[in-house]
């Protein structure tokens, strides 16, 4: 965590499909106070109940995880909670809910989590037009492909392998964020343009 700190990630998920809930709450009483020292936000995966025992920021559910309304009950108003959605119906069914953020994808193919079939940006576009929360695409977001999701309207993006796997995590870090930069401000430029 501490070199995408450096290389100036703010928002991070900790993901841990294999570990015991020990291993997941030690590991986020060690992450969320580092997090929360360089003013990132700190969100633990599928766990309300670690997520409120760390006092992270929130919590990110997945579709056969707690139900919304308990999550919330749990963790109160103040506290971030983003649901994993594969399909329009999910996508309404989580805002309406009370969901601050929606995950949708997979946008491309990934090896690192069993979602489903690939959606495609263009459903990625069409998600963006059905709800008001922030979108994060997610599944395959490499550096190759964040343009795409960027320029079909995703808010942010999800990305694990192809920043934790580089030689150097820093610098992958550092390259996924200029390239979010630079297609966000083509597609404000774009956006601009048809607005006049």
């Amino acid at each position: 965590m501490s070199q995408a700190l450096e290389a100036g990630v703010r928002f991070f998920q900790y993901r841990n499909k294999r570990g015991t809930r020990r291993d997941i709450y030690e590991t986020s009483m060690r992450l969320a106070p580092l997090a929360r020292g360089a003013g990132a936000l700190f969100i633990v995966n599928d766990h309300a109940d670690i997520a409120f025992a760390v006092d992270a920021d929130g919590v990110h559910l997945g579709q056969d995880d707690l139900p919304i309304e308990h999550a919330r009950n749990l963790l109160g108003s103040g506290k971030l909670i983003g649901i994993s959605t594969h399909s329009p119906d999910q996508a309404k069914i989580a805002e309406a809910g009370g969901a601050d953020y929606i995950g949708f994808g997979p946008v491309f193919r990934t090896s690192t989590k069993d979602a489903g079939p690939v959606q495609g940006v263009e459903k990625l576009s069409a998600i963006k037009r059905i709800v008001s929360v922030p979108v994060i695409a997610i599944g395959g977001i490499t550096l190759a492909t964040v343009g795409e999701a960027i320029g079909a309207g995703a808010d942010g993006v999800a990305v694990i392998s192809s920043v934790l796997s580089a030689p150097d995590i820093r610098l992958a870090a550092i390259d996924m964020i200029r390239e979010i930069e630079r297609t966000g401000m083509q597609e404000s430029e774009v956006r601009g343009m048809n607005n006049e």
